[in-house]
């Protein structure tokens, strides 16, 4: 275990100096937005966007609410929710879809994760799914009280590891009456038996890293962290896996925030390891949207969570074909296939 603190605590250290050229978006952004096309104010006639903060569980949530051209508090819209990728945060991918649906005619809400982000919650980078999909009905506690929602048409939309907790979420909560996925993470699994399968020769091990860990937080020591926080250039010249490797560029050069880390508490991995997103997926009767990129490392859990939601009303596998997980973030040509193809789906189901 002490080797694991010193090998986090060494990468911390190594990339401090490299992250902090890489905050200009951040910087510039008056609503600190880093994708490309970000609204940079807000005019009067066009998708406008409203940064808000509401208690959940205790917690104050940070969220950011985009409304359509020419919103009009005193008709009827329809609504989504957006859950953002594991590490990531409401400025960055999760924003920009929900700035894009916001054009296409929907109130739209993505919120930093439960102690996550610019949202309240210690110990910091806890990321446990209970606490994501709370944050998932939570974003539907706040914006069915939007003025202009249509609570009859709210639907849901999760990314990455946000696609899983939104499949657990709408499996109870019925105020969603859609819901899609963008390239799934299935995060209790892979943290379970590793990306692709890779660690399952080590998973006890790892349980009572997490266990050693719990008992150090509750004991008022040091809170131990697992995962990274940054990537110096020389490391990310040596990663092998292309999934890893867009996924540190996109965080840590191309579209990094202050806010963004892919740090999680390792005491967190007691309830992820034990966790499936596709448990009780049969509960989801909804119509059911998955897409995914059709060269994407992750693209098996997609596959694996399809045929399981055997009472969806409807369900459609959207493959985007040449897309990586990650370049269904930000590459422009798939963005507008993916936002087409959700636009589709919502207009016919909600």
């Amino acid at each position: 275990m002490k080797k694991l603190i010193i090998t986090i605590t060494m990468s911390i250290i190594a990339i401090n100096s490299v992250s902090a050229q890489y905050h200009q978006k951040a910087e510039e952004n008056p609503f600190s937005l880093v994708y490309d096309g970000a609204i940079t104010e807000n005019v009067k006639g066009k998708v406008n966007i409203y940064p808000v903060i509401y208690k959940l569980n205790g917690i104050d949530i940070a969220a950011n609410v985009y409304t359509p051209a020419n919103y009009d508090a005193s008709k009827k819209y329809p609504a989504i929710t957006i859950a953002h990728p594991n590490g990531g945060i409401k400025e960055q991918t999760a924003g920009l879809y929900a700035q894009k649906l916001a054009k296409a005619g929907y109130i739209t809400i993505t919120a930093d994760a439960s102690y996550q982000g610019a949202s309240g919650g210690e110990p910091r980078h806890t990321d446990k799914p209970q606490f994501r999909t709370e944050d998932i009905h939570g974003m539907a506690d706040f914006i069915s009280q939007y003025s202009g929602v249509d609570t009859n048409r709210i639907g849901a939309l999760g990314i990455c590891g946000g696609g899983g907790y939104t499949l657990k979420a709408v499996q109870t909560d019925k105020r969603f009456k859609a819901v899609a996925t963008l390239s799934l993470f299935n995060t209790g699994v892979v943290r379970k038996n590793g990306f692709l399968n890779s660690q399952v020769s080590t998973i006890q091990e790892r349980l009572n890293q997490a266990s050693e860990a719990r008992e150090q937080e509750t004991s008022g020591g040091e809170i131990m962290y697992s995962g990274v926080d940054g990537i110096t250039d020389e490391a990310l010249a040596k990663v092998s896996t292309l999934f890893y490797k867009q996924g540190y560029e996109y965080y840590f050069r191309t579209h990094t925030h202050p806010n963004s880390t892919f740090l999680y508490t390792t005491s967190s991995l007691m309830d992820l390891m034990s966790w499936d997103a596709t448990d009780n997926i049969d509960l989801i009767d909804q119509p059911l949207l998955m897409i995914a990129g059709s060269e994407a490392q992750t693209l098996y859990l997609t596959l694996d969570a399809f045929p399981k939601a055997t009472n969806a009303k409807t369900k459609e596998l959207f493959l985007i074909d040449g897309a990586t997980h990650i370049e269904t973030y930000w590459k422009p040509e798939y963005v507008s296939q993916a936002v087409n193809k959700l636009v589709k789906f919502y207009q016919a189901n909600l």
